[in-house]
């Protein structure tokens, strides 16, 4: 690995942080820096899991009162997760780089997606919920171990689509409601990460240097997170996963 693309991975691991620390949507900096450092698409995937995993866990600390709040679903929603982390692990070990590549656009378009209309999605939900009498608790547990198989096979979005599946167990409280997004994707990518570094998927040099410089930009995000708006971060990181989405489709399908 050369020096250029040494700071390329700090820098992107620094911004990836940075972001998830602030609105998410890290994934759209770190992916696309590790494929340009040189690493296989497969392995770039793998190697970004693995680096942006300790922020996901280290969010948890913030949340201890509201977590206790929900501790008989928390089984529930916990197995549904590791679960679906599992298997969504299992199946990028399974891909070979050529049919994981295939999938980027579509991938990078489904989060970018998820990224964007998350607001309207929320709203849509907090509706029905408004207007149902039935509990969803089946449902949630359903949509929480599909957004996990999800994760567990491309992290970028998770957040978002956690959020639209647990809301529909009729969380009202942000805070709580985001406690339970953050340790179930915690769950989602620990069982994928496992996973991942059972089978020799991770390229280690690169997820050292992406995950220092995530760290630090974690550190930095959520220390300056109320000067910074996070409207413009948010239109950024749609830009970036619009602009990705359209590169990556015409360098795979042309």
């Amino acid at each position: 690995m050369d020096l250029f693309h040494f700071f390329l991975l700090m820098c992107a691991g620094a911004l990836g942080g940075a972001a998830n620390a602030i609105a998410g949507g890290g994934t759209f900096f770190t992916f696309p820096a590790l494929l340009a450092a040189g690493v296989p698409p497969v392995a770039a995937n793998a190697t970004n899991s693995f680096a942006i995993w300790p922020g996901n866990a280290i969010a948890l600390f913030s949340y201890r009162d509201e977590l206790g709040r929900h501790r008989a679903s928390l089984p529930w929603l916990l197995a549904a997760g590791l679960l679906g982390g599992g298997l969504g692990g299992w199946l990028l070990v399974q891909s070979t780089d050529r049919s994981f590549m295939r999938l980027v656009p579509v991938l990078m378009l489904v989060a970018t997606a998820a990224f964007a209309f998350k607001t309207r999605v929320l709203a849509q939900i907090r509706g029905f919920l408004a207007h149902s009498r039935h509990s969803h608790r089946i449902l949630t547990i359903i949509l929480t171990f599909m957004v996990g198989i999800y994760g567990g096979y491309f992290n970028a979005g998770l957040g978002i689509m956690l959020l639209a599946a647990l809301s529909l167990g009729g969380i009202e409280d942000h805070h709580e409601l985001n406690g339970l997004k953050n340790l179930v994707s915690v769950a989602v990518s620990t069982f994928s990460v496992i996973i991942l570094v059972i089978s020799g998927a991770i390229s280690w040099p690169h997820a050292w240097i992406t995950l220092l410089g995530a760290i630090a930009g974690g550190y930095l995000g959520g220390r300056y997170a109320r000067r910074i708006p996070k409207l413009w971060l948010e239109r950024i990181i749609i830009g970036t996963g619009s602009l990705l989405t359209v590169v990556y489709a015409i360098k795979v399908y042309t």
